[in-house]
């Protein structure tokens, strides 16, 4: 079952973190908004404090389409978390408003689904959502399957593109991991992006730093 948050659904994200730009998450240099909520729940899914519904916080569509638009020196935005197609028509409505002011700017997203799921039985935002999208990486994460692939954490999940913008590159390109880039925040926490080529990648960098977020 799919879930959407508050009465006008496509008028406010419920956001786990933003990254305004990572080299990790898609072709080139791309923002990143990390969605919260999700109902899948992978076992040992590198992004567990995304898990809840009721987490993060609410940014409204249209603060967050000007604030991407803003952003120089990024190719594209990456949709990860959490379950973007969970908010398919707040994320729809982004990447439109996002368009009419950067049209050279590509849209990717992660999805714990799978692309003939979301086809054949996702709901009219969702397979709208999909429409939007030049790459999709999809399929939940599974842990025995752990591989080193790039953007993705398990040989299960599968990179699709959905038109010609990142064809070429994709077709070209090494399948082995971005890797992750590590920063420090304002309180001396580390903080991390990417889909790590090992496995318990976040209980590991916990137990080297003495404690991460």
């Amino acid at each position: 079952m799919t879930r959407h948050w508050g009465a006008a659904e496509d008028s406010n994200l419920r956001v786990a973190r933003l990254i305004d730009r990572t080299g990790v998450l898609g072709p080139g240099e791309r923002a990143v908004v990390v969605v919260q909520g999700c109902h899948l729940r992978c076992a040992g899914c590198i992004a567990e404090a995304t898990h809840a519904l009721d987490g993060g916080e609410e940014i409204g569509v249209e603060e967050l389409g000007a604030r991407l638009a803003a952003l120089d020196g990024i190719d594209g935005v990456t949709f990860t978390g959490g379950e973007p197609f969970l908010q398919a028509p707040a994320l729809s409505r982004l990447l439109d408003r996002l368009r009419r002011a950067r049209p050279e700017l590509s849209a990717m997203s992660f999805s714990g689904y799978r692309i003939e799921w979301l086809r054949a039985k996702g709901s009219p935002a969702q397979r709208g959502l999909l429409r939007r999208l030049d790459v999709l990486v999809d399929g939940p994460y599974v842990r025995r399957l752990h591989a080193d692939l790039l953007w993705r954490g398990s040989s299960n999940q599968r990179i699709h593109a959905l038109s010609s913008r990142h064809r070429a590159e994709l077709e070209r390109g090494a399948d082995r991991s971005a890797g992750v880039e590590i920063s420090i925040d304002g309180e001396l926490g580390l903080e991390w992006v990417g889909v790590p080529p090992v496995p318990d990648y976040a209980a590991r960098l916990a137990a080297h730093a003495g404690g991460s977020r």
